[in-house]
Order: structure tokens, then C-alpha cells, then sequence
């Protein structure tokens, strides 16, 4: 394995933490609102293979609670959440579906 093979395993690694870390979080409120949804979708992402509408619910979900702006109090406001999701994390969530087949 050279390096190149290392840096593209350590990237693979830190977006499959991120992906795991925000859809756990949207699990647990899709599960305060809807839980024949959340229920779907746990089921799915348990075996490997969101289903479609879950993969779009998760794309909306982390697009509407980007809290990481990078605003300064001067430039906007400062968004409180239950998990820190920056515009990268959303990308690679969106990466993530995509890569499984699902339109974003």
C-alpha cells in the first residue's frame, strides 16, 4: 500500500464517521416525529441500503441543519443544534447517497 492508497483509506474512513455520526442524529429525531418512517429507514441503513425516500429525507435533513456557517456574530447568526454539521459534512452526506445510487 503506498501513500496515495493510505490518504484515500484515511478520507473514505473520516467520511464514513461523519455519515454515521449525522445519520444517527437524524434517526433520533425523524424517531421523536415520525416513527413508521424512522423505523424504514433504520431497518434500511441497518442492512446497507437506505430506502429512496429515507435518501432524500436525509439529504433535506442535513441540508436544512448546516449549524457550522462559518459566520462571524458580525456576519449572521449563530445556529444552535444537536450536532455540528458544516457545509463539508453536507457534501459528503450527499457524496455518500449519491456514490448509492440516489439523486440528489
Amino acid at each position: 500500500m503506498d501513500d496515495n492508497d493510505r490518504q484515500q483509506t484515511r478520507a473514505g474512513d473520516r467520511e464514513r464517521r461523519t455519515v454515521e455520526r449525522l445519520v444517527a442524529a437524524w434517526l433520533a429525531e425523524t424517531e421523536r416525529h415520525d416513527h413508521a418512517a424512522a423505523r424504514e429507514a433504520r431497518t434500511g441503513w441497518e442492512r446497507g441500503s437506505l430506502p429512496d425516500r429515507a435518501a432524500q429525507d436525509l439529504a433535506t435533513w442535513v441540508t436544512a441543519r448546516v449549524t457550522d456557517t462559518a459566520f462571524n456574530e458580525d456576519e449572521g447568526p449563530h445556529i444552535e443544534g444537536p450536532v455540528r454539521i458544516t457545509p463539508a459534512d453536507k457534501e459528503t452526506v450527499h457524496r455518500w447517497l449519491r456514490a448509492r445510487g440516489h439523486t440528489v
